[in-house]
């Protein structure tokens, strides 16, 4: 409470309440920056002197390189998708990953890894000011890491979702017209879309309207799911098999004009 926010301040030479500042997180372009991030993050143990060596790394309980190694294990931490791009062998992985985590010791910290996306691709100032001079203008932004044509691909969907959930509030276009929408589309009763069952119909339905309130209602996954009886998580996974339905038939929300 109070007395441990306190301490924790002095200690580390912050301020404020001890969760005060919201979750920062970056959206990252799988090739080629995400095994860089990847032993960037798994290394931060050694940079800060938490621990000495790989070995002790291994070992160490708060970060996911133990997993990866089949040291630790965790259900929640997904190891597949770091290991399989080393090898498909997972002994012949875990040696050639080690090996790739261990090469980035002596690197230290590294700015590429940290910022905007436009200074990671270009490599810092002086080559944006000079691409800048023969005219040549690059997105960024510091969420994103990426180059300058993944940032820009990345900013127009978000824009472009934007403009989806301004239509829909202009419209006036609610959770109830969306699950009537729904209801009509797959022939069913509305109140079908709202009930819980494991029906194929329901399902779909209930995936759909999730989709459509997330992506074009602007809703979050929490809020869903609490109108729809479901986890924060259950409701995004019901979202995305709602995407891959609306994807198949050619669905919208809103009919188009």
């Amino acid at each position: 409470m109070t007395g441990h926010a306190g301490y924790f301040n002095r200690r580390h030479n912050r301020h404020g309440h001890l969760f005060q500042n919201r979750y920062k997180s970056i959206l990252c372009q799988a090739d080629p920056y995400f095994l860089e991030l990847v032993r960037y993050i798994h290394l931060n143990p050694i940079r800060a002197e938490i621990v000495t060596t790989m070995e002790e790394l291994k070992h160490y309980n708060y970060c996911g390189h133990g997993q990866l190694m089949g040291i630790n294990t965790a259900s929640w931490q997904p190891v597949e998708e770091v290991l399989t791009r080393f090898d498909m062998d997972l002994l012949s992985a875990r040696n050639k990953y080690e090996k790739f985590v261990s090469d980035g010791i002596d690197m230290g910290k590294q700015p590429k890894l940290a910022g905007g996306g436009l200074l990671r691709s270009a490599g810092g100032w002086e080559k944006i000011v000079l691409a800048r001079r023969f005219g040549e203008h690059l997105k960024s932004d510091e969420r994103i890491l990426g180059d300058s044509d993944f940032v820009e691909e990345v900013l127009n969907a978000a824009q472009e979702r934007l403009e989806r959930v301004s239509l829909c509030r202009v419209k006036g276009v609610t959770l109830e017209w969306a699950a009537q929408r729904v209801a009509d589309l797959l022939k069913i009763a509305v109140s079908d879309v709202w009930r819980h069952g494991n029906g194929f119909k329901t399902v779909q339905a209930r995936s759909l309207l999730c989709f459509w309130a997330i992506q074009e209602l602007g809703m979050t996954a929490t809020a869903v799911g609490k109108t729809l009886d479901l986890s924060r998580s259950g409701a995004s996974r019901a979202a995305l098999r709602g995407g891959k339905l609306a994807d198949e038939k050619g669905w919208s929300l809103i009919k188009p004009s």
